[in-house]
């Protein structure tokens, strides 16, 4: 019996040893495409399996001095919302992605602060939500494209210093520190932003659905230090789109747990404001 009840204690402690390991030594394998001059592109498996389709995480890697960046908004053109590859085939763009969530009460405009050049699509500045996104730099001594911290940076500083903001949900702050998103708990296909430790720009896509709190964490494990990551849209309106050459790659969303728990989608919707991208040497 003795013999017994040790050999269930060496199983069960094997056991969960093994399970902990799984969990904290998790390494990505990441294998890099290039699509052209300063951008790059991977998908990885995330560290743990969703309840729906591929489990995958698609990143692109950017060096924002090779491209220009625009932000355009259907408040601005014609008030005409378009998908990811309308976007790009209408402004000529390499790349097209959110640039943050809407307002459901205008779905024109985003829920936080923007603004591109003289144009306000919601001039009015939100609390608690403390991302910003500031590219078109007046000055050449600043990033051509920044994610802002604004519990790092002071606002009333920083909001003269480019032509182009977007007010976004921090996920992880400006040293590399997780936010909590306790109180977020669903579960859904999002886009994300970010930087890393050298400045280089990440957008980060996934189509299985995880919680906010678990992409903050696969985010904390890739293989470089990430800062500064900014939630940008979640479920079917999740959009990445690329065009380079004879390159294209489409990714839109689906499901969302409390209002669209399903993974049905296979087209891109329809939104009203985003960032592009357009190569400087193309």
């Amino acid at each position: 019996m003795t013999k017994v009840i040790f050999l269930s204690i060496w199983f069960w402690f094997n056991f969960l040893v093994a399970h902990a390991q799984d969990s904290t030594t998790f390494q990505y394998k990441f294998q890099w495409q290039k699509l052209a001059s300063g951008i790059e592109y991977a998908e990885v498996d995330a560290p743990k399996k969703s309840i729906v389709n591929d489990s995958k995480i698609t990143v692109v890697k950017i060096n924002p001095s090779q491209f220009d960046f625009f932000l355009f908004t259907a408040s601005e053109q014609k008030r005409k919302a378009r998908t990811a590859k309308e976007w790009a085939d209408t402004f000529n763009l390499h790349v097209v992605i959110n640039a943050g969530m809407y307002n459901l009460a205008n779905m024109l405009e985003n829920d936080g602060f923007m603004k591109n050049y003289t144009h306000y699509n919601n001039s009015n500045f939100k609390d608690g939500y403390n991302g910003m996104m500031a590219f078109n730099a007046k000055d050449s001594s600043y990033q051509n494209f920044s994610i802002l911290d604004l519990n790092c940076s002071v606002w009333d500083t920083v909001k003269t210093q480019y032509h182009c903001y977007s007010q976004c949900m921090r996920m992880i702050d400006c040293q590399g520190i997780p936010l909590s998103w306790e109180k977020k708990k669903q579960s859904c296909s999002m886009m994300i932003a970010a930087h890393d430790e050298a400045n280089n720009l990440y957008f980060i896509f996934n189509r299985s659905p995880y919680t906010h709190k678990e992409m903050i964490q696969f985010i904390l494990q890739f293989p470089f230090k990430i800062k500064n990551a900014v939630y940008l849209e979640g479920g079917p309106e999740a959009s990445l789109y690329l065009k380079f050459g004879n390159t294209e790659i489409g990714k839109m969303g689906s499901y969302i747990s409390t209002t669209y728990p399903t993974d049905s989608n296979q087209k891109f919707w329809k939104i009203p404001n985003v960032i592009g991208l357009r190569m400087k040497n193309p």
